[in-house]
């Protein structure tokens, strides 16, 4: 074997299986070697982190092998859509980095489908059907046993042709009627057993008015749709799988009705399937997200304890933490519960090269340097971020009445304890040696209300006299160059590892559904807002979305709320993995 084929044989062992098997049809000639892949979301809320993993895989794989993508909006439910979720899918695609071709909808093909249920019903392939709900479930069967056929299966072809006319008069009352393609009731796919393809909604739709009052159905829109645009290839989550024989019937009827019949498995998009993503301690499923909104529950589709896109954006997490934490995880053809803390190591290494280091002291208390010269004020220079020179300095300035972190001072330290405490010396971080001299507390409560020191004046960092050593380096901040901040930290909302399945479960056992059954599983310590913080001037100049990391704290994030006056920051994740959740 020689070296280029040894090398193209590496390539291929890092593909997914689903890449894999583009890379095939390519190298075979299908589709004429074109790849065009869809991502094609339903505009009835914002996008969420899974799906992101569908977003990365569509627009990804096309991206790597020479293909485009469309973005088609699923807007066959006007009763739930709107221009808002229209805008906010295209805003968080583009912040993860990707473009699409071209922008389309399923409502653009309205009138070639209406045209393709007619052909249906004049092929004997589709017929319209006035049973109930309860009587069509019924009828269906089980999977176990097979379904009877509708007393309307084999209604004249004129008479249904005349009915599906009336559905869409807006004269026919939603549930009465409906289209069903003719299939077969005793196939062991219960999707075969004459799916419904049409229903009367009787509603505008905010795209195409007042032309429409019956609507398709998903399972006869999503194949078509493919078809129509020339997608190749169509990549679904695993819960489709169920549907892909009747996806593929579709496609082929469709192929019979424009008469393509002399090579129908040619030139067809081919449906693969993956596994969704699913989180522990998150719950990712728009109506309910939607019902969290609507209840107040959470401050908005864009509150930093969603799963959305556009919450983890307000969070702190960067994109190519997304991306770097789904590349981790694969893509399988098994559902698993994927574990939290993988997004956070992603999203610490990630933030890791690119957060601005700046001081805060969340919970402080005084400290007075005593030898320190009284209205004297030293700027010392910092680095944005160590791990990247190229990311410049700021200024912090230091004086004889700092703030520090009250966890790094002990009146009686234990072993091992080798911040602050009296007779100890320890380094304030970029700055000098101070020696702690003594404190003094609240009287009633013991508190430590000041922390008094002395400091070496030739041990500035960057100075000879820095290289004596001290164990022991605490943050800091100049008390008269301090700004008040709050600090939003933000914990897992849901107290249960699998809240879907909880909730699920407490439905069944005491018989209430939505937020009703949500409401024991919300952690309602999710949010801690703390006013008690200051940061340092340069961190209170910051834009909305600028990640930081507050040294020797953790990762934030400038929150959208902040202001000059009242910054605002967010936390996204702490400087190590946190044991206790």
């Amino acid at each position: 074997m020689d070296i280029r084929e040894d090398t193209v044989n590496e390539e291929k062992k890092s593909l997914n299986f689903i890449e894999q098997k583009v890379v095939n049809d390519l190298a075979e000639g299908k589709n004429g070697g074109r790849l065009q892949t869809r991502f094609p979301p339903e505009p009835n809320g914002y996008l969420h982190i899974g799906h992101a993993k569908a977003i990365a895989m569509d627009f990804g794989v096309s991206e790597r092998h020479g293909g485009i993508c469309y973005l088609r909006m699923d807007d066959t439910n006007p009763q739930k859509e709107d221009t808002e979720y229209v805008e906010a899918i295209c805003r968080d695609i583009e912040w993860l980095g990707f473009k699409w071709a071209k922008l389309v909808y399923a409502s653009d093909y309205f009138e070639d489908l209406w045209n393709f249920a007619v052909w249906c019903i004049k092929q004997g392939r589709a017929y319209v059907d006035e049973q109930t709900s309860e009587q069509i479930a019924l009828q269906k069967g089980t999977p176990t046993q097979p379904g009877t056929n509708s007393p309307f299966r084999d209604r004249p072809v004129e008479e249904s042709l005349r009915l599906f006319e009336e559905m869409n008069s807006g004269n026919v009352k939603p549930g009465s009627m409906i289209l069903r393609a003719k299939i077969d009731m005793t196939s062991p796919n219960m999707h075969f057993r004459d799916p419904i393809i049409y229903r009367v909604l009787n509603l505008p739709h905010w795209r195409t008015g007042n032309r429409w009052n019956a609507y398709p159905m998903y399972d006869f829109t999503h194949g078509q749709s493919d078809y129509l645009e020339g997608v190749t290839h169509s990549i679904c989550t695993l819960e489709f799988v169920p549907h892909h024989e009747l996806y593929d019937l579709f496609v082929t009827w469709m192929k019979e009705w424009r008469g393509e019949t002399d090579n129908i498995e040619d030139f067809r998009p081919r449906q693969f399937e993956f596994n969704k993503l699913n989180l522990n301690y998150t719950l990712m499923s728009k109506r309910n997200l939607l019902l969290l909104t609507q209840e107040g529950i959470v401050s908005g589709w864009d509150d930093p304890r969603m799963p959305t896109i556009c919450g983890m954006r307000r969070r702190g997490y960067s994109p190519e933490s997304i991306l770097r934490f789904i590349d981790s995880i694969g893509y399988t053809t098994f559902d698993a519960l994927n574990d939290i803390k993988l997004l956070e190591a992603a999203a610490r290494a990630d933030l890791n090269t690119r957060a601005i280091r700046v001081s805060a002291v969340l919970n402080p208390v005084k400290v007075v340097i005593e030898n320190y010269p009284e209205g004297k004020t030293e700027e010392i220079e910092v680095q944005n971020n160590p791990e990247n020179p190229a990311d410049g300095t700021h200024i912090i300035k230091f004086s004889r009445n700092l703030w520090i972190e009250r966890d790094d001072f002990k009146a009686v330290p234990e072993k091992g304890f080798f911040r602050m405490y009296p007779g100890k010396e320890t380094r304030l971080k970029g700055a000098y040696i101070v020696d702690c001299k003594g404190f003094k507390a609240n009287e009633e409560t013991g508190e430590v209300e000041e922390i008094r020191c002395t400091y070496d004046p030739n041990s500035l960092a960057g100075t000879e006299g820095a290289n004596r050593k001290v164990k022991g380096t605490i943050h800091w901040l100049s008390a008269a160059h301090a700004i008040p901040a709050e600090v939003r930290n933000y914990q897992c909302l849901w107290t249960v590892e699998n809240p879907r399945d909880a909730i699920k479960d407490y439905e069944q056992e005491h018989g209430v559904r939505g937020i009703e059954a949500m409401r024991p599983f919300i952690n309602s310590a999710s949010l801690e807002v703390n006013t008690r913080a200051l940061v340092e001037e340069y961190a209170a100049t910051l834009p909305p979305l600028t990640y930081l990391q507050f040294q020797r704290i953790g990762y934030f994030n400038v929150d959208p709320d902040t202001s000059p006056a009242h910054p605002v920051f967010n936390s996204t994740v702490g400087l190590k993995d946190s044991k206790g959740k």
